[in-house]
């Protein structure tokens, strides 16, 4: 199976498979994703969330804020199994999302688990990470953030978070309190998106 570029084997296209039958299944009775885009539900959520894995590749810890639908959290977590190392944790303060999150991991096999907590009190369970990610979640700036607690003080995790074509207001925004350095990807999936991968996060004084 071919993701936009990257390849998969059988059996984690099956368990991809799974993922998306289970996700049609709970969206009919919570709100996983804008009711708009369940439709494509492969192009716009799945691979789109895969593009993640393909710009930080191989075995990694992850921390993903916000998973809600388990975009890209989930999907990162199932790419990692074919590896058969790496871990994602998830965190998803909403009960009914987190009970989702749990049921996809357990049913795909995925490397991860879920941590029903508010973003702000995650960092005390996991103290370090190597990746934090997030998709459709908040505005540059409080992204920031979130991740600060594994990226600043002398931690040097990196970040990658999905963005539309408002990313540069948000940016110029952004750069108002922080340094970083910035790498720009497009998202290979919608023209106006990107992925901004973000490393060497500094509070400006």
């Amino acid at each position: 199976m071919n993701l936009n570029g990257l390849r998969v084997s059988r059996e984690t296209q099956e368990k991809l498979e799974h993922f998306a039958a289970l996700f049609q299944k709970w969206a009919k009775s919570i709100n996983l994703v804008a009711p708009s885009t369940k439709e494509t539900l492969w192009s716009r959520h799945i691979a789109d969330s895969a593009r993640v894995f393909q710009i930080l590749p191989g075995p990694r810890e992850w921390v993903d804020l916000g998973s809600g639908g388990g975009f890209p959290g989930i999907i990162t977590a199932i790419l990692l199994s074919e590896a058969g190392a790496g871990w994602v944790h998830l965190v998803e303060s909403n009960n009914k999302k987190a009970a989702f999150l749990r049921v996809a991991l357990n049913e795909t096999g995925a490397r991860g688990s879920v941590h029903a907590k508010r973003i702000e009190d995650a960092s005390s369970l996991i103290p370090a990470c190597d990746v934090v990610s997030a998709r459709a979640l908040a505005e540059l700036d409080k992204l920031l953030d979130y991740a600060s607690p594994w990226m600043c003080d002398g931690r040097k995790a990196s970040a990658i978070f999905h963005k539309g074509r408002d990313y540069r207001a948000e940016l110029d925004k952004a750069r108002g309190r922080w340094d970083f350095d910035l790498v720009i990807h497009e998202s290979k999936v919608e023209a106006d998106s990107v992925l901004l991968e973000i490393n060497a996060l500094t509070a400006k004084a």
